[in-house]
């Protein structure tokens, strides 16, 4: 089954994350996502994942509560 509609063109991660990564790799994230909105896909590729974002052990829930998230291409907190 496949996901209907574009996805956001928001990239959000972990701001520990975020301040640990180079310019070039933001924006190699940013671009993904924008390139996958613009054609209205739903998910950026996958080879753009970043790793090491989320702690080990952390549950998903741990991930979204416990962690600052901010929108990597503005550097403002997520969801503003």
């Amino acid at each position: 089954m496949s996901v209907k509609g574009g996805g956001t063109s928001k990239v959000c991660l972990p701001y520990a994350k975020y301040k640990s990564m180079s310019k070039k790799q933001k924006q190699k994230v940013i671009n993904a996502k924008k390139s996958a909105a613009s054609k209205g896909k739903y998910k950026r590729s996958s080879k753009s994942n970043v790793k090491g974002a989320r702690k080990k052990g952390a549950t998903l829930r741990d991930w979204f509560k416990k962690e600052k998230w901010v929108n990597i291409a503005t550097g403002k907190p997520c969801g503003q």
